[in-house]
């Protein structure tokens, strides 16, 4: 039993880091195509570069791959491929001048960014392929400690 017990904890590890790596793919596409997708759909009336751009490994998955996580990850999971699915239905569908898409895209976006919030709360970062933990922060700049903070005691007089 308890190898079972070991065995189904890493395969729900798995499943969450397969679809944290998947989110946060999607999410620096996005980011990085951003300006393009929509140069690219203005000079060329093409979807394809805005459809691909939002291209998910999740269609692969199955209810037996998602049923190792707990409900509440699953119910994670399924907001943000429902954010997802919502951009990517306006991107088929719409009739929208190009910068009336570039307007709803960021509507859609900051929707997806805090779908994608909660899922890296949920499940956590994904694991990069050097082992290390994926996070995303701000370097802070912290002063060198005088020798006075370093003791945490008052400094007494000298005597001379």
């Amino acid at each position: 039993m308890a190898r079972r017990k070991k065995t189904d904890d890493e395969t729900a590890h798995r499943v969450r880091n397969l679809i944290a790596l998947d989110a946060a793919l999607i999410m620096r596409r996005l980011e990085a195509r951003r300006d393009e997708m929509f140069i690219l759909f203005s000079r060329l009336r093409s979807r394809e570069p805005m459809l691909t751009t939002l291209a998910t490994r999740f269609t692969s998955a199955t209810f037996h791959d998602l049923v190792h996580l707990p409900e509440r990850e699953q119910a994670v999971v399924h907001g943000f491929h429902e954010r997802l699915d919502e951009m990517r239905w306006y991107f088929t569908y719409t009739e929208d001048m190009p910068s009336t898409v570039q307007q709803t895209f960021g509507v859609l976006y900051r929707r997806l960014e805090e779908a994608y919030r909660q899922l890296v709360v949920a499940l956590g970062p994904p694991v990069s392929p050097q082992g290390a933990v994926v996070v995303e922060a701000e370097p802070v700049r912290r002063e060198s400690p005088s020798p006075d903070t370093l003791t945490n005691r008052p400094r007494l007089p000298r005597r001379g």
